[in-house]
């Protein structure tokens, strides 16, 4: 930071000093913290990278975190039931086992049920029309008029799906599946099957492809009996109590487990992302961006400020305040936070975009935008404290040993 005549109120030879009130309006200090982080070029670069770095790495940490999320509570989403059916045991949706088979007579007969609606699911080997196999997890659904499954449909339509071994895959696993369009034939278990509509975006936790079809093409599929499936939804009447309606079920089918929509959409959540410790991961990466950032924005400020001690002296000596100085630290602080987070999030932006069509699903909320840029904004006011530590141990009379 310069002490000039129009930097900082310090008097010249050959002209008056100016007044000390004029040099305490608030105006100056956002002046002379401008001129502060302006003049050492290459210390401002090292901020802002540091920063950018930071908003970038918690950005993409958190996003991936939101797009995990998304991903696992997808089908929860989309199935329409207020109660869920399932083996017991079962952890998330993407860990499918058979129920016995009596389940849909049993809740049907049970008071207060309006409707059911069974799902069989299994993982299956994909064997590509020009060979070589990967695994897929199909999903087999009652499809009718305003089924929720498949959804996102871009070519094709869901009713299609009512073809003998017809199949709905995303247009994200083309490559991974070995098709190129809708039309395509290929093999699960050994049986043929035929691409009859595409979906867009639908992308599952566990990366392995969702192929979508009809119940009884599932079943067949799976090798299961016309009567068995791995998951049974069911929707309660209009006035019906939903814990009453679980009592009700949970007594006629022992060997189930009957969850709530919210019970097993945690349940699955919580599975995946710190059971097995995913989610842990995110968030320690988005950690680690916030410590790198900080250590990096404090360490300049620090050497900034401490080489700038004899004018910090210099305006103790004219009569600044401490507190004045600290204000001028702090708005440098929060300069390089504004300049590093536009900057930061025009690059996530950028890497959200690049990533939209691949197997990553990165996620950018406007809650997620104002909190990175609180993180920022607290990370470079927290590094700033290091150095005003330094500043008010100041003795003004240093200006008058030099």
């Amino acid at each position: 930071m310069h002490t000039t005549a129009d930097a900082a109120p310090i008097a010249l030879p050959g002209r008056p000093a100016p007044a000390r009130k004029g040099m305490m309006r608030l105006p100056m200090i956002p002046k002379l913290a401008y001129r502060n982080l302006f003049h050492d070029r290459l210390g401002l670069v090292v901020t802002i990278v540091g920063i950018v770095f930071s908003v970038v790495l918690v950005a993409v940490q958190f996003g991936l975190y939101l797009g995990s999320e998304n991903r696992i509570a997808a089908m929860f989403d989309h199935a329409e039931g207020d109660l869920w059916v399932v083996p017991l045991g079962t952890k998330s949706f993407d860990d499918p086992a058979m129920l016995s088979g009596r389940e849909r007579h049993s809740v049907l007969s049970t008071p207060g049920v309006a409707s059911v609606q069974e799902l069989a699911v299994g993982f299956v080997n994909w064997r590509k029309p020009k060979g070589g196999s990967t695994a897929a997890l199909l999903v087999g659904s009652e499809i009718r008029e305003g089924s929720t499954l498949p959804w996102n449909v871009a070519e094709g339509s869901a009713s299609a799906l009512a073809a003998p071994s017809a199949v709905a895959v995303d247009s994200t696993y083309f490559q991974e599946l070995g098709i190129t369009r809708m039309g395509d034939r290929a093999e699960i278990n050994n049986m043929d099957v035929t691409v009859q509509a595409v979906t867009k975006g639908i992308r599952s936790f566990t990366t392995l492809p969702y192929v979508f079809t009809t119940l009884s093409t599932a079943r067949t599929l799976l090798g299961a009996p016309a009567d068995q499936s791995s998951y049974t939804l069911v929707k309660a009447a209009s006035g019906t109590s939903i814990e009453d309606l679980r009592a009700a079920i949970a007594k006629r089918l022992p060997d189930a487990e009957i969850l709530t929509h919210a019970e097993f959409r945690k349940r699955s959540l919580d599975y995946w992302l710190f059971e097995t410790g995913a989610g842990a991961a995110l968030i320690a990466g988005a950690l680690l961006g916030i410590i790198v950032g900080m250590v990096i924005v404090a360490q300049t400020l620090y050497a900034s400020t401490k080489d700038h001690l004899n004018e910090f002296a210099t305006l103790r000596a004219l009569g600044a305040s401490a507190g004045y100085i600290n204000k001028v630290i702090l708005i440098q602080a929060m300069l390089s936070a504004m300049i590093g987070y536009v900057l930061g999030m025009a690059l996530s932006l950028a890497v959200i975009w690049a990533a939209e069509d691949s197997t990553l699903l990165i996620v950018m909320t406007p809650n997620l935008a104002l909190m990175l840029l609180a993180l920022t904004v607290g990370m470079c006011v927290l590094a700033a404290i290091c150095a005003i530590f330094k500043v008010i141990r100041i003795d003004p009379a240093v200006v008058f040993s030099r």
